[in-house]
């Protein structure tokens, strides 16, 4: 069987230089990547899993969220990821969301934002970095469990916003010392995973690989018309 085609969204300040690490973390986990963005041709039923990468925070227009001044906007960017997410869980491919990309998973879906989330969970360390310094820990009975173990993780953080409101079949599959959400999954097919950290950064860690190869496993079970969350959840083995 071909590799999966997996659409990777960047932005396009960082694109360049994010989009080979991406791409790299899909070619070892068995798929290739395709980069996608704002102005660049996008179609869902050319692909067979989608990611939506990190990058600018999201205008709280798509939710109802009150604008922070802080915060860099790319409208264009924010409707062509809601659009792609809407499309994959309308034709059943799966989806992984990276910092941002977990933020618009969960909008996509019906959920909020916490734009100043490091308010809300004082207790929560704030970091800035590609290196992994933040704490997180796996809920037990998650998808994500099932690939990382429940160990507690360190990995980077480059975000101040965060999943408030559940988007509609999603559960929390991640919190930080803090309290603050830091993964979200469906709860059924198509496979979907968002996570709040940067794993590609992180190629050298075998669970953070772990994520690229359930992403991959669930776009050749969704190719294959199986099982995605079950072949995801294989996928660490």
């Amino acid at each position: 069987m071909r590799r999966p085609l997996i659409g990777v969204t960047t932005s396009r300040r960082s694109g360049w230089r994010i989009f080979p690490l991406v791409a790299l973390n899909v070619w070892f986990a068995g798929g290739r990547a395709v980069r996608w963005g704002a102005g660049r041709p996008a179609d869902v039923a050319s692909i067979d899993g989608l990611i939506i990468g990190g990058g600018d925070d999201i205008s709280p227009d798509l939710y109802g969220g009150d604008l922070v001044t802080s915060a860099r906007l790319d409208p264009a960017r924010d409707a062509l990821e809601r659009r792609l997410v809407g499309e994959a869980q309308d034709q059943g491919k799966p989806v992984l969301g990276i910092c941002r990309g977990a933020q618009m998973i969960n909008i996509a879906l019906g959920g909020t934002l916490d734009q100043d989330a490091y308010a809300t969970h004082a207790d929560s360390r704030y970091y800035r970095t590609i290196l992994p310094k933040k704490t997180v820990r796996v809920l037990s009975g998650t998808r994500l469990v099932q690939l990382t173990g429940n160990a507690p993780m360190k990995v980077n953080a480059l975000h101040s916003q965060a999943v408030d409101k559940l988007g509609e079949g999603l559960r929390i599959a991640a919190r930080d010392s803090g309290g603050m959400i830091q993964a979200v999954e469906s709860t059924r097919d198509p496979f979907a995973l968002g996570v709040q950290w940067h794993p590609e950064h992180l190629i050298y860690a075998h669970r953070q690989r772990a994520i690229f190869r359930a992403l991959v496993a669930a776009a050749r079970a969704g190719m294959a018309r199986d099982s995605q969350i079950e072949a995801a959840a294989n996928a660490a083995t």
